[in-house]
């Protein structure tokens, strides 16, 4: 089981704030997750934004950090302040 967290404007896009999906052996990579989320349609397309952040199991990572049953992973905007 893998549980995916959405914040900011992510999840007022979605209209939820996380969701769980059972765990795919396919999903080699936090990217794999994310494509796959892509590939639901039109509202999703916020999480192929160049400057998307995520975070795997609370600690800030890259696309291609290494993904496994059992995580949580969090997509979330960019923040600029002024």
């Amino acid at each position: 089981m893998i549980q995916v967290q959405f914040f900011a404007r992510y999840r007022e896009a979605l209209g939820r704030d996380s969701e769980q999906l059972e765990w795919d052996a396919s999903w080699q990579q936090v990217d794999d997750l994310r494509l796959r989320l892509l590939e639901r349609g039109a509202e999703w397309a916020v999480l192929g934004e160049q400057n998307l952040m995520c975070a795997r199991n609370q600690e800030l990572c890259s696309l291609d950090e290494p993904l496994a049953d059992g995580d949580e992973v969090a997509f979330f905007p960019t923040v600029t302040g002024g």
